[in-house]
C-alpha cells in the first residue's frame, strides 16, 4: 500500500464535523482531563515521568498487566524523563515540520519499554507533549482515513506520515474545520461511524 495524503470533498469533511460533535455529545466534558492535566505538567517540566504515563494509559484504556509495563516501572523515572525530555523538545520545534518532529520524537521514544512496537500510547505521550502540534493515533483514526480514501501503511515511520496526512487535511479544511488542530481532527477520525471503516494493528 502506498500512502497518499490527498484531500476529501465536503461530504467527507461534513462526516467529520459532525464526528467530532458527536465526540463531545457523547464523552462528556471531562473525559481528557487526564490528558490536559499531563499536558500541563509535562509544559512546565519539559518531560513526562512514569506518573505522567500511568496517566495516559487510563486515558487510552490499555492493559497495564503486560511484561512491558513492568520492565517500564523497573526503569527509573530520570531515565524515562531523560527520553521524553527529547521526544517534548522534538514535537515542540517549530522549525521542523510537523511530520519531521513527529518522526523525532517518536524516535526518542523508542527506546523506552512499550514503545519500541505501535504507536496508540507513544503518540499520546508526544500529543501531551505538544498538544497543538501532534495528535493520537489509534487504529479506529487509522480506519477513519482509510474511510476517506486516504491508505495509512503499517511500516516503519508510520507516527510521522499519519501525522502529514493530517496536516496535509487541515491545510484544506473548510469553517469550522480550518481551526482545527491535529488532535481535533484525530477525535473526528476516532468517531467516524465504525461501519464506515476497517480496522488495522495499532
Amino acid at each position: 500500500m502506498t500512502d497518499q495524503t490527498g484531500t476529501i470533498g465536503s461530504d467527507g469533511w461534513q462526516r467529520l464535523i459532525a464526528a467530532r460533535a458527536a465526540y463531545h455529545r457523547t464523552a462528556g466534558a471531562h473525559y481528557d482531563e487526564v490528558l490536559d492535566q499531563v499536558a500541563e505538567r509535562a509544559q512546565k517540566e519539559g518531560s513526562i515521568g512514569k506518573a505522567g504515563i500511568g496517566a495516559l494509559l487510563l486515558f487510552k484504556r490499555l492493559r497495564a498487566d503486560t511484561p512491558w509495563a513492568r520492565a517500564l516501572m523497573a526503569t527509573a523515572d530520570a531515565d524515562v524523563r531523560r527520553a521524553t525530555a527529547t521526544a517534548t523538545a522534538a514535537v515542540r520545534d517549530t522549525t521542523l515540520s510537523l511530520s519531521d518532529a513527529a518522526r523525532a520524537g517518536r524516535a526518542a521514544l523508542a527506546g523506552l519499554p512499550g514503545f519500541t512496537r505501535g504507536d496508540a500510547l507513544a503518540s499520546t505521550v508526544l500529543t501531551a507533549a505538544a498538544p497543538h502540534r501532534m495528535a493520537v493515533y489509534d487504529r479506529r483514526a487509522h480506519a477513519g482515513l482509510r474511510s476517506l480514501g486516504i491508505p495509512l501503511s503499517n511500516a516503519s515511520g508510520r507516527y510521522s506520515r499519519y501525522i502529514t496526512a493530517l496536516d496535509h487535511l487541515l491545510t484544506h479544511a473548510p469553517s469550522p474545520a480550518h481551526a482545527w488542530t491535529p488532535r481535533d481532527l484525530d477525535i473526528a477520525l476516532y468517531c467516524l461511524p465504525p461501519n464506515t471503516a476497517g480496522t488495522t494493528d495499532v
